[in-house]
C-alpha cells in the first residue's frame, strides 16, 4: 500500500479553481433566475433525447472518456508507473498475458525482492487480481497495459450510467454518468495512472443497478448481475466491497421478507439460488488461485505477504506484530519506519485523522462544485429511498474508518452511489425558489457548465510535480517515473540484454522504489537487480554473465548509468544478522569466525568498536552498524572492547 496520507510536511496549497467557479454558478444563477436567461438550458433538449434511448446513452457515457482522454494524449501522453502498487499490478497483469496465475520463485529471489511482490513461495503480486486482469487485457489486445486503464473508464462510465438508469428517470441517469466522465474518467489519476479506482466502481454499479431492478422484477439475471459486481469488487477491494454488499443486502432482505416482498418460491428460485450458486462458483475460482499462490484456498496472498514482511497491522485496533528479519535497508525502512509512523499517525490523535481522510475523499469525488446539491440532504432525508441511500452511504462509511492507510480509491466501490446521492440532490435543487425566482433551477443548469470548466482548468493548469501522491482536483497528475522509464527504454533499444544494479543513497525516500521486474526475469531485455554484499552480487553477475551490467544510482543527481566494473566499491549497507537471503549473515556463529579470522587475533584481543566495524565490513562486505554507546558498555568510547562484547551487541542490532 502505498501511501497517500504521509507524514512530514507538505507544500502549501494554492486554493481551488473549483471554489471560484462554484461562486460564479451561484452568482449567475441567481442572475439568470432573476432576468430569465434560458439559454443555460440549452444543453437539456440534447440530453433528454439521448437519455431516452438507453443503451445508447449507456453506450455514449462509456465511449466519451476513452475519446476525451486518446484526444489529449498529445499533451498528456500514456503515463509511467512510479507507485509500489503500480508496479506490482504491472507484474500480476505480465504474468496473466503470458497464461500463467503465477511465477516460480527465481533462484537468486534476494535481489528481486521488491514492496508489494512476493518472491517466495512463488513470485506474484500480492494484490487482488481485478486491477491486473483489466492491465492484461490491455496488454493482449492493444500490446500496452494502460489501454486496459483506458478501457476501465470507458466500462466504468457505462456502468454508472447503466446503475443510474435503475435508480432515476433517464435524463437524470445520464446528466450523473455525465458528472463522473467529466470529475473522474478523463484527468484523475484513476486513468493517469496503473493504481485502479475505475474496475472497483464499475463492480459497486453493478451491485447497485441490480438491487433495484431485482426488488422491482426479481429475475435471474438481476442476481447475475449482483453477482458479477460482488465478485469483481472482491477481487478489487475486498474489504470495502463486502462492506457495499452488506449495504445492498439490508435493504434486499428487508424486501423479501417483508409483505411487499415476493412469494418465497420466486425470492428463493430468481435471486437467492442463482446468487448463492455464482457467488460459490466465484468464490471457488478464487480458492484455486490462492492456493496457487499460497499453498492454502483460504489465505489470500495479501496476507501472506503482510505476515512475512510487515509490522504495521492494517486496522486501527490492531497490534502491531514483532519485527521480521530483512534482507536490505529499503523495504526496512519502509515496513519498519515509514509504515509505523502511519499507523502511530492514524490513531493519535483520532478524530483529527478521520477529519482530514475524510476531506480527502470529499475533494476528490464531490469537491465544491457538487457539495451544492447536498445542501438538499435534510430534505432527502425526508424520503423513503434517499434515507435508504444515505443508510448505504453510512454502513459503507464504516469499512474505511478502521483502516490505517487511505487512498482515495479505497471508496471507489462507492462511486455510484455518491453520485447517485449528488443526482437526487439535484433534482431536489431544481425546485428551489429564492424569493419566488426559480433559482434552484438556473443553479442545476449552470453547475454542469462549470464542471466542464474545470476539466479545461485541469487541462491548462501546471502539472502537479512528483511528491506525494495526493491528488489535487485541479491539476493533472504526474507523469509517473519517467526517468526510470527513460532509462528502461534506452536500454531496451540497444538490442543487448542488460542487468542493472540499484543502489540507493542513505536519505533515500522508500516510496521511490526502481527494482521492479518482468513476469519472467531471465527473458527480460532489463533486469533490475538489488546491489546486496559483493558475494551474492558476484553470484549475480555469474549467473547473468551474458548481459551488461551497469549501475543506477537514482539518488545522485540525474540518475546516472555507470558500467558496474568502472563503479566504485560500496559496502552494502547493514542489515540483522540471520538475514534469510544474505549468505554471507545467515549464520552468526560463522560471521564472528570470520571476523575473528580475518583480524588475525583472539577473542580477548581489544578494540574499538569502530575498529571491530572495521573488520566486520572487510570480512563480509556489510557495512557496520552505526556504533552507539551501548557497544561500549557504557564507558568511555576511548576504551577498547573485546570482541564478544562487540559481538554480543553487533547480534542485537538491526
Amino acid at each position: 500500500m502505498s501511501l497517500l496520507f504521509s507524514g512530514g510536511a507538505r507544500p502549501p496549497e494554492l486554493p481551488s479553481p473549483e471554489t471560484v467557479l462554484a461562486a460564479a454558478a451561484f452568482v449567475l444563477a441567481v442572475v439568470a433566475a432573476r432576468f430569465p436567461l434560458r439559454w443555460l438550458g440549452w444543453w437539456e433538449r440534447p440530453l433528454a433525447r439521448l437519455a431516452r434511448r438507453k443503451r445508447l446513452a449507456i453506450l455514449v457515457a462509456g465511449l466519451s472518456p476513452l475519446l476525451l482522454r486518446a484526444v489529449l494524449l498529445p499533451w498528456f501522453p500514456i503515463p509511467e508507473p512510479r507507485v509500489h502498487d503500480e508496479f506490482s499490478f504491472l507484474l500480476a497483469a505480465d504474468t496473466f498475458a503470458h497464461g500463467r496465475l503465477v511465477n516460480p520463485p527465481h533462484p537468486l529471489w534476494v535481489h528481486f525482492e521488491s514492496i508489494h511482490i512476493l518472491a517466495r513461495p512463488v513470485y506474484a503480486s500480492a494484490f487482488p487480481i481485478a486491477q491486473a486482469a483489466v492491465l492484461a487485457a490491455g496488454t493482449i489486445l492493444f500490446h500496452h497495459p494502460w489501454a486496459g486503464v483506458w478501457l476501465s473508464a470507458g466500462l466504468m462510465c457505462a456502468a454508472v450510467c447503466w446503475m443510474l438508469q435503475g435508480w432515476l428517470p433517464p435524463r437524470w441517469a445520464l446528466l450523473g454518468a455525465v458528472l463522473i466522465v467529466l470529475r473522474l474518467a478523463v484527468s484523475s489519476y484513476w486513468m493517469n495512472s496503473y493504481w485502479g479506482g475505475c474496475v472497483a466502481a464499475a463492480g459497486g454499479a453493478l451491485v447497485l443497478g441490480a438491487l433495484p431492478r431485482m426488488m422491482r422484477r426479481p429475475h435471474w439475471r438481476h442476481a447475475a448481475q449482483m453477482a458479477a459486481g460482488l465478485a469483481i469488487l472482491a477481487h478489487s477491494r475486498p474489504v470495502e466491497g463486502a462492506f457495499l454488499g452488506l449495504a445492498a443486502a439490508i435493504p434486499l432482505f428487508t424486501w423479501m421478507l417483508g409483505k411487499q416482498g415476493p412469494p418465497r418460491s420466486v425470492a428463493l428460485r430468481q435471486i437467492v439460488l442463482p446468487l448463492s450458486l455464482l457467488l460459490a462458483l466465484a468464490g471457488a475460482a478464487t480458492a484455486c488461485y490462492f492456493a496457487r499462490v499460497t499453498g492454502k484456498p483460504w489465505m489470500a496472498p495479501y496476507v501472506l505477504y503482510r505476515a512475512g514482511v510487515s509490522m504495521a497491522p492494517h486496522f486501527l485496533w490492531q497490534r502491531p506484530g514483532p519485527e521480521p528479519l530483512y534482507n536490505n535497508q529499503e523495504m526496512r525502512h519502509f515496513y519498519v519506519y515509514s509504515e509505523m509512523a502511519s499507523y502511530r499517525e492514524a490513531r493519535a490523535p483520532l478524530a483529527a485523522g478521520l477529519m482530514r481522510k475524510a476531506a480527502a475523499y470529499w475533494r476528490f469525488y464531490v469537491g465544491t462544485l457538487l457539495s451544492i446539491p447536498l445542501l438538499t440532504l435534510p430534505l432527502l432525508w425526508r424520503r423513503r429511498q434517499s434515507r435508504q441511500l444515505l443508510v448505504m452511504a453510512a454502513v459503507f462509511s464504516l469499512a474505511l474508518v478502521g483502516q490505517v492507510w487511505h487512498n482515495v480509491h479505497y471508496a471507489a466501490p462507492a462511486t455510484g452511489l455518491a453520485i447517485l446521492i449528488v443526482v437526487m440532490g439535484l433534482r431536489t435543487l431544481r425546485l428551489w425558489r429564492w424569493r419566488r425566482h426559480p433559482t434552484g433551477l438556473y443553479l442545476v443548469r449552470c453547475l454542469p457548465m462549470a464542471c466542464v470548466l474545470m476539466l479545461l482548468v485541469q487541462t491548462v493548469a501546471p502539472r502537479a510535480q512528483d511528491g506525494p501522491i495526493e491528488q489535487r482536483s485541479w491539476r493533472w497528475p504526474p507523469p509517473g517515473n519517467v526517468a526510470r522509464a527513460r532509462i528502461l527504454r534506452q536500454l531496451a533499444s540497444t538490442g543487448e540484454d542488460h542487468l542493472v544494479f540499484v543502489r540507493y543513497g542513505t536519505a533515500h525516500d522508500p516510496g521511490d522504489e526502481w527494482v521492479y521486474n518482468a513476469a519472467d526475469i531471465d527473458r527480460a531485455r532489463v533486469v533490475w537487480a538489488r546491489e546486496l554484499d559483493p558475494a551474492s552480487n558476484a553470484k549475480l553477475l555469474r549467473y547473468y554473465a551474458g548481459r551488461r551490467a551497469w549501475l543506477m544510482e537514482p539518488d545522485l543527481p540525474s540518475a546516472p548509468l555507470t558500467p558496474y566494473r568502472d563503479a566504485p566499491f560500496r559496502p552494502m549497507p547493514f542489515v540483522q544478522l540471520g538475514a534469510p537471503g544474505i549468505a554471507v549473515l545467515r549464520s552468526a556463529a560463522e560471521v564472528g569466525r570470520k571476523v575473528l579470522e580475518t583480524a588475525g587475533v583472539r577473542e580477548d584481543t581489544p578494540l574499538s568498536c569502530y575498529g571491530w566495524n572495521f573488520v566486520f565490513t572487510h570480512a563480509t562486505g556489510v557495512a557496520g552498524p552505526a556504533v552507539n554507546g551501548e557497544c561500549y558498555g557504557g564507558n568511555d568510547r576511548a576504551r577498547p572492547v573485546a570482541f564478544t562484547q562487540w559481538f554480543s551487541w553487533l547480534v542485537r542490532q538491526r
